[in-house]
């Protein structure tokens, strides 16, 4: 008889997300420290929010001086993904479970340990996702908190290469993804063009980045939902029917 997933099986999935998790953090205190945040600044926000884009962007959108309105819609429409996972992970867990517990686990929720947490096939434990949790915040926490402090003995050079990684990772997570999806590649060169042509165009070019970046997001990724859907696969297919709904034939 298995016993159930505890919180020690949890740290242990959670270990490799962990150890990814530090060098981006890292980088996150590096650049906080290099714009001039306090070095409390950057390492209360990764322990308050969770999300690795949205905290890069959030501090650039300070830094050029954007308006809260904007900020605040920007960062929802990147971490908007967060609702979705949350709703599909409230799926796999107990009925029994009370609302401060998803409420503490939808705070956890990040693309990684979602991912961790879904392909179970033994049934969801409490311990076992605030064992991943657990590992995971850490990892990420303590990254910001390092590069936070060690931005001040590095050279300048070190740190501005740091700020230039970032975005190869970026890349590193997008053109898999577009190489293999036709209509991600669609929206990843749409909102590229777009975002270009906002720089010369009259009224565009006069809005923030932000409210740039919202309209890039949101009209491309109309355009590829409606032009080039994504099929659904068998993969899918199998995950609908093990979550007890019966996939709907078209």
């Amino acid at each position: 008889m298995k016993h159930p997933l505890s919180f020690q099986n949890g740290m242990k999935d959670g270990l490799p997300i962990a150890l990814g998790y530090f060098p981006v953090s890292m980088t996150f205190g590096m650049l906080a420290s290099k714009y001039g945040f306090p070095a409390w600044s950057p390492i209360v926000i990764s322990m308050s929010s969770l999300t690795g884009t949205g905290q890069f962007m959030g501090i650039d959108l300070i830094v050029q001086g954007a308006t809260f309105l904007e900020i605040a819609v920007t960062i929802l429409l990147i971490n908007i993904r967060y609702f979705l996972m949350s709703l599909s992970l409230l799926q796999k867990l107990p009925s029994d479970f009370s609302m401060r517990k998803k409420l503490l686990i939808a705070f956890g929720v990040t693309d990684e340990n979602y991912a961790v947490a879904m392909q179970q096939v033994e049934p969801l434990t409490f311990p076992y996702i605030m064992g991943i949790l657990f590992v995971s915040f850490t990892g990420w926490s303590s990254g910001t908190a390092f590069g936070t402090v060690v931005t001040d003995f590095l050279p300048e050079s070190f740190v501005s290469a740091f700020g230039i990684a970032i975005y190869g990772m970026f890349l590193a997570i997008i053109i898999p993804s577009a190489l293999e999806h036709k209509a991600i590649l669609f929206i990843v060169l749409g909102a590229t063009a777009m975002s270009c042509f906002a720089q010369i165009l009259p009224v565009i070019k006069d809005m923030g980045s932000g409210w740039i970046l919202i309209i890039c997001g949101v009209v491309t990724s109309a355009f590829g939902a409606y032009f080039a859907p994504l099929e659904e696969t068998e993969e899918t297919k199998e995950q609908t029917i093990h979550q007890g709904k019966e996939p709907q034939n078209e």
